[in-house]
C-alpha cells in the first residue's frame, strides 16, 4: 500500500517563551541561514528540505511547553569540531560520548530544548 502522505519539505516548529534569546542563538551563535522572518516567527534552514522555526509564544495560538519532552538530533561530519565551535561561542556542552554506536554531545538552547550533535562510527557504547 502506498502512503498518500509524502513530505516534500519538513519544518520543526518550536514555540518560545524566551523568543528573543532563542532567535540570537540559532541565528548568531548556529549561524543557520534564515529563510522567512517577521517580527514573532524566524524559519532556519538545515538542509535542503528540512527547516527549524521558532515562533514566540506569547503571539501563537498554540501553547508553549517550554523545552519539555523536546530533542532536536542532528547528524554533522565532525561532532568534535562542532563541539568545539559552540563552546567557543560560550555554549555549554557535554563532553563527548559513544552511544548507539555513535559519538554524541548535548546542549541546551535558551527555552530548555535539547539539541543532540552526533557522528556516526563510534567503537563501542557506554
Amino acid at each position: 500500500m502506498t502512503s498518500l502522505l509524502v513530505p516534500q519539505r519538513t519544518n520543526t516548529i518550536l514555540y518560545c517563551e524566551r523568543w528573543a534569546e532563542t532567535a540570537v542563538f540559532y541565528q548568531h551563535q548556529l549561524n543557520l541561514p534564515v529563510t522567512f522572518a517577521n517580527d514573532w516567527f524566524i524559519e532556519f534552514q538545515l538542509t535542503d528540505t528540512s527547516f527549524l522555526s521558532i515562533a514566540n509564544a506569547a503571539r501563537a495560538t498554540v501553547a508553549a511547553v517550554q523545552g519539555q519532552g523536546i530533542t532536536l538530533t542532528w547528524q554533522v561530519a565532525d561532532v568534535a569540531a562542532a563541539r568545539a565551535d559552540l563552546t567557543a561561542q560560550g555554549i555549554v556542552v557535554t563532553p563527548i560520548k559513544q552511544k548507539w554506536g555513535s559519538q554524541v554531545c548535548y546542549c541546551l538552547d535558551p527555552e530548555g530544548h535539547r539539541l543532540e550533535l552526533w557522528q556516526a562510527g563510534a567503537e563501542k557504547d557506554d
